[in-house]
């Protein structure tokens, strides 16, 4: 049985902050352990079959083959295709697959950029696998792929779907060699099956190949200095694809120059020729389908090349209909729609080497009512967001003398909440940068919503239905509250906040605080002492045992009786399960103060705080919490609703104020900072 949801969140923290998910430790895909499976079935003497992904059609999914087709789908392992099969034959090449039945061009273009980097290839791809039974062969193979924030370690079994004898997906131009295959499947698992695969862009697999710093161009709109930061990219070993426009219909149709519409592509080259006593720029493309070809200029049979020199020729030009093909920077952008590219390193952002590039990453979360506020249009709940507080310091000398028009680059990306790529429901995101002016530095806790009504400094140019925006823009040196945002409010969503800049800097979310309660006021309307001693003593006379609880409970209707024990063993200092006089005395100033700011904070005056409520009331109370923390408090006392009752609510604050104590008598009176998770798990379950 799985842990709850809030162990596992606490768990997964631990395992991050232990190094668990990074790329020389990734975290296990759906805790299948590639060492002990292969243990089991090696000590067992069997084949793995994977049940997490088995060789049936739930796999195969739907919409990508006809249901007679479906029918006369059968899976077999490679041992059984070919006499000697093997998983790298002479190395890994673009040339090695043809693209199969499902549309995951985008996913081979992807591979194909991948194949000039073999030092990302060996991370993704463990090369110490085989189909030799002295090699450790027991039909079970792994896969490493980057997945929103961490590297993951992805088992498959080797059983692969055939029709008539023939891979119904990517198959080898060499028949033995399975690499391409294997990974395919290993990355339709991750995706939910293959069907899941089908429609994509090159970005989202680049991603999912480095976890690297990407950037993506819309051609139409492309900087001036294009080429020259396409030479950097190469120079830096980045991954680059790029993807033409659809035509009129979903079909990739090839249009009369060759090119293919609706279809992604992979950029393997980049050089400048010298042609008529003119340099011309050229990129070397190739198509993942393994054939089809551009016929205009530089093409393989274009007379283009009868201008260049025989050395020049002879080093560029292959005549053979591969899928690759070379073509001039102003016909690629023509062609083309966007392209995009992906690094492990930034320097390919700009020309200033002597810069030094930090970078920042953050989890985050919107939740409806508490912390989804939507876009600036929504000035009242924008503020609600999750708010990122960064100082930029200025960068040194050198850097400042080379350094390009920009110094910062801003990501937002969106975790999906559904294992099926295809059921992900993308939201509309963006973000807000803002300069923090003298009189708003130092403050601690979330920037009201008056700070919100002036203008960004910077931001994204609008709110976009895709896993990732960015922008690249230039900030001076100084404080920013970067606020991350859906289009609408209310909409629930995790996601990934990551900031490059050429300074050092300093990121934390404004709302992350540790805990520190204020005493509680007493009421004024709480009545005098005499009188309360006097309520206690009547239900203490009639039934001691029951004293405490009957007190309680009588005199608020509303309060169960598990609330009312739930009190009673918070105040109980004696621990004898009761309450004396003293401590149902301040038990009662308590539940009194916490009912009057109840009702304050009803700003709608139905009788429950809804989110945005019960946020405003937290700090008029005086607690200081993260944005995660007070979406648990929410689910855990806001019941099906969402919004808390005054019984839930004076438990809620009660609780939180009694470990807030705890805690500071832990150490030593001068207050801890505890992991949000801790105070998670107790808020919970406390």
């Amino acid at each position: 049985m799985p842990p709850p949801g809030v162990c596992l969140n606490i768990m997964n923290e631990r395992n991050k902050k232990n190094g668990r998910g990074s790329p020389t430790n990734p975290d296990k895909f759906l805790d299948q352990d590639f060492e002990q499976l292969q243990k089991y079935c090696t000590i067992n003497r069997k084949r793995y079959i994977d049940d997490m992904f088995p060789p049936d059609r739930r796999s195969i999914g739907n919409g990508v083959l006809q249901p007679d087709e479906l029918a006369r789908v059968v899976w077999q392992r490679p041992r059984k295709l070919v006499e000697n099969p093997c998983f790298i034959l002479d190395g890994l090449s673009r040339f090695d697959f043809g693209q199969g039945a499902v549309g995951n061009c985008w996913f081979l273009a992807s591979i194909g950029a991948l194949t000039f980097q073999k030092h990302i290839m060996e991370q993704i791809i463990p090369m110490d696998q085989s189909f030799q039974e002295g090699e450790g062969y027991v039909g079970l193979f792994h896969f490493r792929f980057w997945r929103f924030g961490k590297w993951v370690d992805v088992v498959i079994d080797d059983k692969l779907p055939l029709i008539d004898g023939r891979l119904v997906f990517v198959r080898s131009k060499t028949p033995n060699e399975f690499w391409a295959a294997l990974m395919e499947k290993a990355y339709a698992k991750v995706c939910g099956s293959y069907a899941d695969m089908n429609a994509g862009t090159v970005s989202e697999a680049l991603m999912d190949f480095t976890g690297g710093i990407h950037r993506t161009f819309k051609l139409d709109e492309a900087p001036p200095d294009l080429w020259d930061i396409i030479l950097r990219a190469a120079q830096s070993k980045s991954l680059m694809g790029c993807g033409t426009p659809q035509g009129a219909t979903s079909a990739n149709t090839v249009l009369p120059n060759g090119i293919v519409q609706g279809h992604a592509y992979t950029i393997t080259g980049v050089t400048k020729l010298m042609t008529n006593n003119q340099s011309v720029k050229l990129l070397r493309l190739f198509n993942p389908h393994g054939h089809g070809e551009w016929n205009g200029n530089w093409s393989d049979k274009s007379n283009s090349w009868q201008s260049v020199s025989p050395e020049d020729r002879t080093k560029c030009l292959s005549i053979r209909d591969d899928g690759e093909f070379w073509m001039s920077m102003e016909d690629f952008c023509s062609s083309y729609a966007d392209m995009d590219i992906c690094c492990l390193s930034p320097d390919f952002l700009d020309g200033s080497s002597e810069c030094h590039w930090t970078s920042k990453f953050h989890d985050g979360r919107w939740v409806a009512g508490t912390t989804a506020g939507g876009c600036m249009n929504y000035r009242e709940s924008f503020w609600t967001n999750p708010q990122y507080h960064i100082k930029l310091d200025a960068v040194d000398d050198e850097c400042a003398s080379e350094q390009g028009p920009n110094n910062m680059l801003v990501s937002l990306m969106q975790k999906p909440d559904k294992r099926n790529r295809q059921l992900v429901s993308n939201l509309h995101i963006g973000f807000s940068v803002f300069s923090v002016p003298p009189e708003y530095k130092g403050k601690r806790g979330k920037l009201p919503a008056e700070f919100f009504m002036r203008n960004p400094v910077a931001s994204t140019k609008n709110h976009m239905d895709a896993r990732e925006v960015m922008e690249f823009f230039r900030l001076v040196p100084g404080e920013y509250i970067i606020v991350p945002s859906t289009f609408n409010p209310n909409e629930t969503a995790s996601f990934i906040l990551t900031i490059l800049s050429k300074s050092d800097s300093h990121l934390e979310e404004s709302s992350s605080h540790h805990v520190e309660i204020t005493k509680p006021t007493p009421a004024e309307n709480g009545g005098d002492t005499d009188s309360k001693a006097t309520l206690f003593r009547q239900y203490s006379d009639q039934n001691p045992n029951l004293a405490s609880f009957s007190a309680l409970a009588g005199k608020s209707p509303g309060f169960g009786l598990d609330t009312c024990r739930s009190m009673v063993a918070l105040m109980d200092l004696t621990v004898t399960g009761r309450l004396d006089g003293r401590e149902f005395l301040r038990l009662w100033d308590r539940v009194v103060s916490y009912k009057d700011l109840f009702n304050r904070a009803d700003m709608t005056k139905n009788g429950v705080l809804s989110l945005g409520e019960l946020q405003n009331a937290m700090i008029a109370t005086g607690i200081q919490m993260s944005d995660g923390m007070l979406n648990i408090m929410a689910l855990r006392y806001g019941g099906s609703t969402g919004s808390l009752t005054l019984e839930t609510f004076v438990s809620l604050i009660l609780r939180l104020d009694c470990m807030s104590k705890i805690f500071k008598k832990m150490s030593d009176g001068v207050g801890i900072y505890l992991q949000e998770s801790e105070w998670l798990y107790l808020s919970m379950y406390s």
